[in-house]
């Protein structure tokens, strides 16, 4: 089937979203019992880290741990935001940097400034969204320190829908970071699946919303076959992705092919298709490739290869490089939840 199609719908009684271009699954968004990223608490101060520059923080779901700490006591009330999810027995991670993000406009306190997204070329159009945005932000700050970047999604919307987000993300802004409670207290709650979807898969789609959208769309096969470690990579190539509990190992190989290009073809491929592996298996943290065995000079295409697709996806992901046993390690972002076997 071509074309694009959201589809939203429940997985185990989850809320979940799944996007699908041209009948192939591209992500895939399921709801949990852990804080949603974005969530917003008014903690309270607990035990600061020696050596680590970080102090944890007691919010309604549990600890918290913030890094790059100055003048902060234990004992003190402070807002904080849900920056990813915690590994398993570990403290939530969080930061101060409060951001209010939304389809098109992202509010951040305490960063003032006015700043249009790179991805939005056009002179004319960047004029007109600064117009927009004086209008509708100036006046909702009233000469706050507070910023705002308009997003590339702004490019197809209507001013006032525009506008209207711009006040929206505004508003709640200025009434959280007025806040002057003295307890813990979540705030602000992360967005869902269905809301993220909306927020964050702005191009042109048909959106499939009716019970049984996945199981319709073929999204519960695709679910099926991301509970298998095998990534078939063509000409009987493939990649294996296994989580353990220390970092994600992913083993390249060539499978019958012995030719001397056969290694650089698999890997090529491989870098390809991890972002979209990684990204459907909601895998995050330290993962290390084992590449099929190639010639020291073909790196440079690797590299390059990989990076091309990296820089498509929408999680943030560090390539760290070659280790001394010549494996390729990257450092990515936990902000997915792990695939649960058994969903469907």
């Amino acid at each position: 089937m071509k074309g694009r199609v959201i589809c939203l719908d429940h997985l185990g009684g989850r809320e979940a979203a799944a996007l699908i271009e041209d009948g192939r699954l591209q992500d895939l968004l399921i709801d949990s019992d852990l804080p949603r990223v974005g969530t917003i608490y008014r903690a309270r101060a607990g035990r600061p880290m020696k050596g680590q520059g970080g102090i944890f923080l007691d919010t309604p779901d549990g600890s918290a741990f913030l890094r790059r700490i100055k003048g902060v006591a234990p004992g003190d009330h402070l807002l904080v935001q849900v920056t990813g999810h915690a590994e398993p027995g570990k403290a939530i991670p969080v930061t101060a940097k409060l951001l209010f993000k939304s389809r098109y406009a992202i509010v951040t306190p305490g960063a003032a400034g006015l700043n249009i997204s790179r991805g939005i070329r056009d002179e004319t159009l960047r004029a007109q969204l600064l117009d927009i945005a004086h209008d509708a932000f100036d006046a909702a700050t009233d000469g706050a320190a507070t910023g705002l970047i308009l997003r590339s999604s702004c490019a197809a919307a209507e001013p006032d829908e525009i506008a209207e987000d711009i006040r929206a993300m505004t508003a709640l802004a200025a009434q959280v970071m007025a806040d002057s409670g003295d307890s813990i207290e979540t705030l602000v709650e992360g967005d869902g699946p269905h809301l993220l979807a909306w927020r964050e898969w702005v191009q042109p789609a048909q959106v499939a919303a009716e019970d049984g959208a996945f199981g319709a769309h073929g999204v519960l096969e695709a679910i099926d076959g991301l509970s298998r470690a095998d990534v078939p990579l063509g000409g009987g190539a493939s990649m294996y992705v296994e989580p353990t509990r220390a970092l994600v190992a992913v083993d390249i190989n060539t499978g019958g092919a012995t030719s001397p290009a056969s290694g650089l073809r698999a890997n090529l491929a491989a870098a390809a298709e991890l972002p979209r592996q990684l990204r459907l298996r909601g895998l995050g943290g330290q993962v290390t490739l084992d590449l099929a065995p190639m010639p020291r000079k073909d790196r440079r295409a690797f590299e390059t290869a990989l990076g091309t697709a990296f820089r498509r996806d929408s999680v943030e992901t560090a390539l760290v490089g070659w280790t001394p046993l010549g494996h390729y390690e990257l450092q990515r972002k936990r902000d997915r939840i792990p695939l649960t076997p058994g969903l469907t």
